[in-house]
């Protein structure tokens, strides 16, 4: 058995007996703790690496993560996949940092009422989608989530499309002025890929699903927004051919 009756050495003895020397002791050690952890992040121009595929969400994206926001689905979901196993065995890759530089705010989140988020870009149909929100049972038995069935009645109001970017833009989301006028044009433009605007649409925003999301091609609703806004989550990095050390590199 190991001896339980160590004396204490001359230096333990010093530090518990007078709690000034004690108390200098430990502001000498955090402070050089904090000096090494936080001195090379002024040397850094970012502390978050560049990755291929990532953008800006498009006008109707962002009007979709607004809904998110105003109906509170951050309140049961998480949009961060920790690097679990678990977790990337269920959910797929753990999320970067990266994924979330336009985001303001960010949607990591801590409570998971219902699954993790950050992937389900493409994971299912936008049929799936509007069934889900409309009667969330009706897909998922066990479900809690409450129906949504409103949001395919109502009439996305996109009158201030232009200003929300301006306002990200103004926050370091590299919105460019022309995307900014475009606002409008584009938010249409995703829901018909035969509108006039289709090309400068997917020249400004790579990779943009363009279609009309909640099969009411009569009108853009907010389950439209909403769909589209939880179709690309996930889906802009590439992780078949991602390579942390090369991203590493581009900084």
């Amino acid at each position: 058995m190991a001896d339980t009756n160590t004396k204490p050495t001359l230096h333990q003895k010093l530090f518990e007996k007078n709690s000034l020397i004690l108390t200098l002791g430990i502001i000498l050690t955090v402070s050089v703790g904090g000096v090494i952890e936080i001195a090379p992040l002024f040397y850094l121009n970012s502390t978050i690496e560049e990755v291929d595929g990532v953008r800006p969400y498009t006008p109707l994206e962002l009007m979709g993560r607004q809904i998110y926001l105003r109906e509170g689905c951050y309140n049961c979901h998480s949009q961060m996949i920790r690097p679990l196993r678990d977790e990337v065995e269920r959910y797929g890759h753990y999320s970067l940092a990266a994924e979330s530089m336009y985001d303001r705010p960010f949607q990591w989140g801590s409570k998971r009422t219902g699954p993790d988020l950050a992937r389900v870009g493409g994971r299912y149909s936008d049929e799936w989608h509007r069934d889900h929100l409309i009667n969330p049972q009706s897909v998922v038995p066990e479900s809690i989530m409450p129906p949504y069935a409103f949001l395919a009645d109502a009439a996305l109001d996109y009158s201030n499309i232009q200003a929300h970017l301006r306002v990200n833009q103004f926050l370091g989301v590299p919105y460019s002025d022309e995307a900014v006028e475009s606002a409008r044009t584009d938010l249409e433009a995703q829901l018909d890929e035969f509108s006039s605007g289709y090309d400068d649409l997917v020249a400004r925003y790579p990779g943009v699903q363009v279609r009309d999301f909640d099969g009411n091609a009569g009108e853009i609703t907010e389950m439209d927004a909403l769909i589209a806004y939880l179709q690309v989550l996930g889906t802009m990095v590439d992780f078949s051919t991602y390579e942390p050390e090369a991203a590493e590199n581009q900084r």
